[in-house]
C-alpha cells in the first residue's frame, strides 16, 4: 500500500523541486539574516494563500485530462495570449537566476577556478543534454533522491543551530519600508514558488498519468501535490531559521556574487554540524539547485510549446525541441553579455511575479468552478473562501507595492 503511493508520487515532488531553488536557498535565508524572524507572517501567509491556486493544477488535469493552458484557451484565447507574453518575459531570466546559484555552488564544491560564465554555460548545457536523452521520466526518478536528501541535511542543519545558538528567539514581526518593501514583494513573488508553476504542474501530471497507464485517481494527485507543498513550506521556514540563528546580528551579509554566495550558504550548514559535513552539504545544496535548473529547464519549454500548439490550432506538432533551445541559448547569451545586470534581472522577474500571481490566481479560480471543470472535481466550499482570500490578499499587495513606488 505505501509502496503504491510513493510509486505513485512525482509531480508534487517535481514542484517541490522546481520550488526549493532560489525562493528558499537564496531568498529565505537572506530573509533570516536580514530581519531574523520577522518575516515569518510573509512566508506563512503567501504559503496558505497560493495554496488553493496551485491545487487546482492538478486538481483540473485529472478531472479533465487537459492542462491549464487548454482550460485557459477555453476560457478565452487573449488569456492564453497574455501567458505567451508573461512567459516570454520572465522565463529566460528565472533560468538565468537559478542556473547562476547552481554554477556558484559548483565552483565553490569544486574549486575548480573556472569562472561562473563557464561553469553557468556547461551546466546550462549539461541540463539540456539530459532533458533531450531522458525527458520526463528521468526527472520523475532523479527527484525523489534530490529532495529526501536536502530534507533531512536541513532539518539536520536547523536543529544544530538551534542547540548551538545562544541567542533568545524573538519572533517580533517586521513591516519593512522602502527598498525593504521591495525585498519582501520579492520573497513573497518566488515564495513558495511563481505562480505559473499551476501550469508546470498540470502538464507533469498529465505525464505522470500516462506513464502510469491512466492508473493516476484524483485523490491521489492531490495527495502526493500535498507532499510536495508541505516540504517546501516546512524547508522554507527551515532556511529562515538557519539565517536568523546563524546570520541575523553578526554584521555578515550575503553578497550579490554567485561564487562567494554559495561558500556563505554551505558555511550555514558546516557552522553548525562541523567541517567534516561539509562535502555532504555541499552536494546537497548543489543538487537541489541543480534540480531547480533542470526543471525549470523542462518546464517552460513544455509550456510554450502546448501554448502555440494552442494558439495555432497545431495540436499534432511538438514544439518542445525549438522551445528547449530558444531558452538555453538565451540563457548563455545573458550569462556572455548580461551577467553583471544580474541582480537587476532577478529583481525584475520576482517583481513581475508577484504582480502576475493575481492575474493567475483569479484565472485558475475562474476555470476550476467554470463548466468546463466537472461538477464533483471542484473544489469544496471552504477552498473556494480560501481562495477569495487569497484573491485579495494578492491583489491588496500587489496595490500597496504599486502605491509605493
Amino acid at each position: 500500500m505505501i509502496l503504491s503511493k510513493l510509486k505513485k508520487l512525482g509531480p508534487g515532488l517535481l514542484f517541490a523541486g522546481a520550488a526549493i531553488g532560489v525562493s528558499h536557498l537564496v531568498q529565505s535565508t537572506r530573509a533570516g539574516a536580514d530581519y531574523g524572524w520577522g518575516l515569518l507572517w510573509a512566508l506563512v501567509l503567501v504559503n496558505l494563500f497560493k495554496y488553493p491556486f496551485f491545487r487546482f493544477g492538478p486538481r483540473y488535469a485529472l478531472a479533465t485530462g487537459e492542462s491549464l493552458l487548454d482550460g485557459y484557451h477555453k476560457l478565452g484565447k487573449s488569456y492564453l495570449w497574455i501567458y505567451f507574453f508573461l512567459n516570454i518575459a520572465t522565463m529566460f531570466t528565472i533560468q538565468t537566476a537559478v542556473t547562476i546559484v547552481t554554477a556558484g555552488l559548483a565552483a565553490n564544491l569544486f574549486d575548480t577556478g573556472a569562472n561562473m560564465i563557464f561553469w553557468s554555460i556547461g551546466i546550462t548545457s549539461i541540463c539540456f543534454i539530459i532533458l533531450l536523452i531522458g525527458k520526463y521520466k528521468l526527472l520523475d526518478k532523479v527527484i525523489k533522491i534530490i529532495i529526501i536528501t536536502l530534507t533531512i541535511s536541513t532539518l539536520l542543519a536547523v536543529s544544530m543551530a538551534f542547540l548551538n545558538s545562544e541567542k533568545n528567539i524573538d519572533l517580533s514581526q517586521v513591516f519593512p519600508q522602502g527598498s525593504g518593501l521591495l525585498f519582501v514583494i520579492a520573497f513573497m513573488g518566488w515564495m513558495p514558488a511563481p505562480m505559473d508553476i499551476s501550469i508546470w504542474h498540470s502538464l507533469w501530471v498529465l505525464e505522470k498519468k500516462e506513464s502510469l497507464k491512466n492508473k493516476l485517481s484524483l485523490k491521489e494527485g492531490l495527495f502526493d501535490f500535498d507532499v510536495g507543498y508541505i516540504t517546501t513550506v516546512i524547508l522554507g521556514v527551515c532556511f529562515v531559521g538557519l539565517g536568523a540563528l546563524v546570520m541575523y546580528g553578526s554584521g555578515v551579509t550575503f553578497s550579490n556574487k554567485g561564487n562567494i554566495f554559495a561558500g556563505q550558504l554551505i558555511d550555514l550548514y558546516t557552522s553548525n554540524l562541523g567541517e567534516s559535513a561539509y562535502v555532504i552539504i555541499a552536494i546537497a545544496a548543489l543538487t537541489t539547485m541543480f534540480s531547480t535548473t533542470i526543471t525549470t529547464l523542462d518546464a517552460s519549454p513544455r509550456a510554450m510549446s502546448k501554448s502555440v500548439q494552442l494558439l495555432l490550432n497545431k495540436k499534432n506538432k511538438d514544439y518542445y525541441l525549438l522551445w528547449i533551445s530558444i531558452l538555453a541559448i538565451g540563457t548563455c547569451l545573458i550569462f556572455l553579455f548580461l551577467l553583471s545586470e544580474m541582480g537587476l534581472l532577478v529583481q525584475i522577474a520576482t517583481v513581475l511575479s508577484f504582480i502576475t500571481a493575481p492575474f493567475y490566481a483569479i484565472l485558475n479560480y475562474r476555470l476550476i468552478t467554470s463548466k468546463h471543470t466537472p461538477k464533483e472535481s471542484q473544489p469544496s466550499q471552504k477552498m473556494k473562501i480560501l481562495s477569495i482570500l487569497g484573491i485579495i490578499f494578492l491583489l491588496g499587495f500587489t496595490l500597496v507595492y504599486l502605491l509605493s513606488l
